[in-house]
């Protein structure tokens, strides 16, 4: 495997679960691999689940890692081609990357939408400049339009938790104050479609997702009818797609409660934190026993060393 950007970068679902299901016996059975290897995590957004998980992971495979925080350790960078810099910004993504390249072996990205501009969101203009010019794999550590590793842990979790062989996996979308990135809903989807779960999808008019990941996949507008049944329910905000960035809701009757709970199938709740309690759920299905949320951060580890183990074994 030479980037992992999607799930088109995966041998197979079967395959990715095998690895993790390995990993996660023995974190530390394939430590040899990384051995004199470095891997570098570059954030250009703030993390807190996704550099500890990735840089666990990654030492777990006996690799060096160094974390850079773009525009705070070092020089602000330029990612717009043809430009004239004559602004707060020195040096350019061209020169940059392949320079970072050159001291490591994996680089991984965390770059999300600037929610200004849908094309250069969608085109991923960042993270495919890293594939363009880093000559090393690039792991994407969520990009603008999809959260690769979290959708693989997403996927790890309800595999361990599932009772039964097809469940009903409900995402939801959930009010927030402030406009997020459409790339957990995107990723989700994706991975989900690639299972043979029941997948439902529900929010609010005006904030369906992009037609090529949505292609397929059950829109239900009546969160309610929803969740009848389901036996997990994801909640996640995101801002709409055809408005783009934009908030066209901030209706709080879509937080996710226990009386909306009561209407699954004892439903496991998921959510890839961090979470606005009381907004996106409650406080009472977050603190419940069906609450998955920290098993499900957990995976992030498991998830990211099963990339890494099977990009090192091609390296």
């Amino acid at each position: 495997m030479k980037n992992f950007i999607s799930i088109k970068d995966i041998p197979s679902i079967d395959k990715a679960l095998e690895v993790a299901k390995k990993v996660k016996h023995d974190r530390f059975a394939y430590k040899d691999l990384g051995i004199n290897k470095t891997m570098i995590l570059i954030f250009f957004n703030s993390s807190l689940r996704t550099r500890l998980s990735t840089q666990k992971a990654a030492m777990n495979l006996g690799m060096n890692t160094m974390v850079l925080n773009v525009n705070q350790d070092g020089w602000k960078l330029e990612s717009e081609l043809g430009v004239i810099m004559d602004g707060d910004k020195p040096e350019h993504l061209k020169e940059a990357i392949p320079v970072i390249g050159s001291y490591c072996d994996i680089i991984g990205v965390r770059a999300f939408a600037s929610l200004d501009d849908k094309e250069a969101d969608y085109q991923e203009r960042i993270i495919q400049q890293f594939i363009d010019y880093a000559g090393v794999p690039v792991v994407s550590m969520e990009a603008a339009t999809r959260h690769p590793l979290q959708s693989f842990a997403d996927l790890i979790t309800i595999e361990e938790h599932k009772k039964t062989a097809r469940p009903k996996v409900v995402l939801t979308w959930a009010p927030h104050p402030r406009p997020l990135p459409q790339a957990v809903a995107n990723s989700f989807v994706e991975w989900m479609k690639e299972t043979d779960y029941e997948l439902v999808v529900t929010h609010p008019k005006g904030y369906e997702l992009a037609d090529h990941f949505m292609e397929g996949v059950t829109v239900e507008y009546d969160q309610k009818k929803a969740f009848e049944g389901a036996d997990f329910i994801y909640a996640k905000n995101w801002s709409a797609y055809n408005d783009y960035g934009q908030i066209l809701s901030k209706d709080r009757s879509w937080c996710v409660d226990t009386e909306k709970m009561g209407l699954t199938n004892d439903a496991k709740f998921m959510h890839c934190l961090p979470v606005r309690r009381n907004m996106i759920v409650s406080d009472s299905v977050i603190d419940s026993k069906n609450s998955i949320v920290i098993e499900e951060a957990a995976n992030r580890e498991i998830s990211a060393q099963a990339v890494l183990k099977m990009i090192l074994e091609d390296l």
